[in-house]
């Protein structure tokens, strides 16, 4: 039995309907469309207004700010049928086609892969020839940066001269590597980055023409992560839009871009500024196990760290902050407890963290260790304050690790009431208590050694492998053969009559030193007696090196931490060739 013929024709499947992203559709097509670059716009209008429309323009800007969309604006208001105009109609067929990038006469140019010289010469013989229909036949070439040396050259005569005709547009987010002399014959014109506020009212208003609905936060966020390009938010707008629903949430966006929310930055920002380092680290492990990216929540932490400075510098009020209302107050209360210095440090801290992240697989351990150091910030010391400290008469500083093995501590300075006390009341005059030179009292007698000579002397003498008494009243240093190169420090005789007159004072006895090296022999003895030749130096080095401790600040520093110097090139401190006296035999 045959088969019954099926006569139902086959249905075609439906088509889907072609998508245009939103930075496309939502393009500006008239100068006051512009969002951010009303200057520029401005300057556009009026050379159209007063016919002093220039033969070359430069359009120079970060990414996503509106140079191409402001040059087809430009080649519009130029070519229209009712123009030239400032308000091209976009309904005459050369606008329609200049809007679509089609038009013949309106040449859109990529410089990255148009970059040679033959192309530039092509540009040179077709500008010859007049437009096909329009009025001006526009060259927008962009990225324009990356032509070649000599497809520059090339351009330079016709770039100067161009038939009138003709017009060229470029477009560059780095100017800096244009030649000077392709810059000289241009009208630039700077597009400057858009602003937070300016960025989320345009995406709200498309977010209403799309019949959607998006939270304010929302737009926020993303318009703070677009960092000032307006195609860059839309862009990532119609992504979440896509993602979300009818309706875009402070949520959605968190998931979707791996950032926390302001809690969890909170959460870390109290830890830090209480300082508690073990609840930040707890902090920052329970925002990775969350699925954050490392990179998007250390610029929170960055922006964040941004706010604590702008309210303590300028307060909270009428201020463009990441942190909205909800988190206002706490963020007021940290910036008012920590100074401005240890803020600045902070947002250091965190930058630098930043920009090592991006040559490291150990991601996660850089933004530990900035955490880290963001609660010990309080225990650092400022320079300012170092200089000061170095500046006051009787200063006193703590000893290095000496020969008893004791750790520097605080020297406390007394109040102005104890000072005054000091003043009124006689000091009670007592002779110094003299300690034996003897081999069981060293331990003793070296501790005070070390804190009367200075910080920088003290550690380096703490190198020292053995330190003992020979003879009557000698005082035997023995250091380690590899460290032979500091011996001019250890052999310079004002350092070791230094340490003389400390032993004396000590023990009211008349005494000497000795430096040695472990395992030295003859040679080594008398490589040993010409450093300290040269240590001690002529005459004449030992006064070109007065010239260096003659700055007060200088000298006071070497006097308090036992410093001297250890090298001077030949020429510090001389006169030149021609006026140099003559040695004396």
């Amino acid at each position: 039995m045959a088969k019954k013929k099926n006569n139902r024709e086959t249905e075609p499947e439906p088509m889907l309907t072609e998508y245009t992203v939103l930075a496309r559709r939502y393009r500006p097509q008239q100068f006051v469309d512009l969002v951010g670059q009303e200057p520029a716009a401005q300057g556009l209008m009026n050379a159209i207004q007063t016919n002093r429309v220039a033969h070359a323009y430069l359009f120079t800007g970060a990414r996503g700010v509106g140079k191409t969309s402001a040059a087809r604006i430009l080649a519009k208001a130029l070519n229209c049928a009712k123009g030239p105009t400032t308000t091209p109609c976009d309904e005459c067929e050369l606008c329609r086609a200049i809007a679509s990038g089609d038009d013949i006469d309106v040449l859109e140019i990529d410089g990255a892969s148009n970059r040679g010289i033959d192309e530039v010469r092509e540009i040179r013989q077709n500008v010859q020839f007049r437009p096909s229909r329009a009025r001006y036949k526009v060259y927008i070439i962009d990225e324009v940066h990356m032509l070649t040396g000599p497809a520059f050259n090339a351009l330079l005569k016709t770039l100067e001269e161009p038939p009138p005709h003709v017009k060229f547009i470029f477009a560059t987010t780095e100017a800096g590597k244009i030649p000077i002399t392709i810059l000289s014959r241009c009208q630039r014109f700077d597009f400057a980055g858009i602003g937070t506020a300016r960025i989320t009212e345009r995406l709200r208003q498309i977010v209403k023409n799309e019949g959607m609905q998006a939270d304010d936060e929302a737009l926020a966020i993303v318009a703070r992560r677009a960092g000032g390009s307006m195609r860059d938010a839309q862009s990532l707008l119609d992504q979440l839009l896509a993602f979300g629903g009818e309706r875009l949430t402070v949520e959605q966006v968190h998931q979707m871009l791996g950032t926390a929310n302001e809690d969890r930055v909170a959460a870390l920002a109290a830890a830090i500024a209480t300082p508690d380092a073990r609840a930040s680290l707890e902090q920052l492990g329970a925002a990775i196990e969350q699925g954050l990216q490392l990179g998007e929540f250390l610029d929170q932490i960055i922006e964040y760290w941004r706010d604590l400075m702008v309210v303590n510098c300028a307060g909270l009020d009428n201020q463009a902050l990441s942190v909205t209302g909800k988190h206002r107050e706490s963020l007021k209360a940290q910036a008012e407890k920590l100074n401005s210095d240890t803020i600045l440090a902070g947002l250091d801290i965190l930058v630098s963290a930043k920009n090592r992240m991006r040559y490291t697989n150990h991601g996660r351990v850089l933004v530990e260790l900035a955490v880290v150091r963001l609660c010990r910030l309080d225990g650092l010391v400022a320079l300012s304050q170092l200089a000061e400290f170095i500046g006051k008469d009787n200063a006193a500083l703590a000893s290095p690790r000496g020969v008893s093995g004791s750790v520097a501590q605080p020297v406390a300075r007394p109040s102005s009431v104890e000072k005054k006390k000091l003043v009124d009341e006689p000091v009670p005059t007592s002779q110094p208590i003299r300690i034996l030179f003897r081999q069981e009292n060293l331990s003793t007698i070296w501790q005070q050694v070390i804190e009367k000579v200075g910080l920088i002397f003290a550690s380096e003498l703490g190198k020292a492998s053995s330190i003992a008494i020979s003879g009557p009243n000698t005082l035997v240093m023995t250091f380690p053969q590899s460290y032979n190169q500091q011996g001019p420090g250890y052999l310079d005789p004002n350092r070791v009559a230094r340490i003389e007159e400390t032993l004396a004072a000590i023990s009211g006895q008349t005494c000497n030193v000795r430096m040695e090296f472990a395992g030295a022999g003859p040679e080594a003895d008398g490589a040993a007696t010409a450093v300290a030749s040269e240590a001690a130096g002529p005459r004449s080095r030992k006064k070109r090196a007065e010239i260096v401790t003659q700055v007060p600040l200088v000298g006071k520093a070497m006097d308090l931490l036992g410093a001297q110097i250890v090298h001077m090139d030949d020429d510090f401190g001389n006169p030149p060739e021609t006026e140099r006296p003559e040695p004396k035999e």
